[in-house]
């Protein structure tokens, strides 16, 4: 393959059971008028999460990290909590410091190696293609930098950067697009790119609907090191 694409959660990165604990202990602490015990805010949390990434699944549009925060806020409270005192960037700063204390890491060993004999490639170019949800794409982007991994890739794209989550084809064209000027030119073909991922609709139909290679990893026990092998 001449071009790599990933996935960023679960693929590269996964976020630690601590920062999941004290995001769920601040609203429980915070926005909890009903005294909701502490799983029931994390399940809140969960099933915000799988419904927002369906509806972005579906629509292959984007919600907002402050959306989602504020979806969480409503359930929590049964729909009887206000939202104009709610200041969303304010909140969002203490989410990010949550994610900084407790940093993301990578989702095995095998992934700076994997990378290494991709970049070993002189002709090889490489990207992020993340679909973003409580974490924008703006703090991925310092997560990346901060485990070393912004050396290995050409160029980042985020859904809440550009409002279109994967597998809409047209955030698959922007990849495309990103491509050529990364390469300076057209001079691949599509079967000469793969995007690689652990979601089958976002990452794997997704890519195969725009016509270029798709493996799936880590959800189907398949390793990212299996496929540089």
């Amino acid at each position: 393959m001449k071009h790599s694409s990933f996935a960023s959660w679960l693929t590269l990165l996964k976020s630690t059971p601590a920062f999941r604990e004290e995001r769920a202990l601040f609203f429980y602490s915070n926005f909890n008028s009903l005294h909701k015990s502490l799983d029931e805010v994390k399940l809140v949390f969960r099933n915000v999460d799988l419904m927002c990434n369906a509806i972005n699944e579906k629509q292959g549009k984007n919600i907002d990290a402050e959306e989602m925060y504020l979806m969480v806020i409503y359930q929590l409270n049964n729909s009887l909590k206000p939202f104009e005192n709610i200041d969303t960037s304010y909140l969002y700063k203490e989410m990010e410091q949550l994610i900084f204390k407790h940093i993301p890491t990578v989702f095995n060993e095998q992934t700076y190696s994997s990378l290494d004999k991709i970049k070993q490639h002189a002709d090889s170019t490489l990207n992020i293609l993340s679909n973003t949800g409580f974490i924008k794409g703006s703090t991925v982007r310092l997560i990346v930098d901060k485990l070393e991994l912004s050396k290995y890739f050409d160029f980042q794209i985020y859904s809440d950067e550009v409002g279109l989550s994967k597998p809409n084809i047209k955030i698959y064209d922007i990849l495309l697009q990103n491509i050529y000027t990364t390469r300076k030119s057209k001079d691949i073909t599509l079967l000469e790119i793969a995007h690689i991922g652990d979601n089958t609709v976002a990452d794997v139909l997704g890519a195969k609907a725009i016509g270029i290679n798709a493996f799936q990893v880590n959800s189907n026990n398949t390793c990212i090191s299996t496929l540089f092998n």
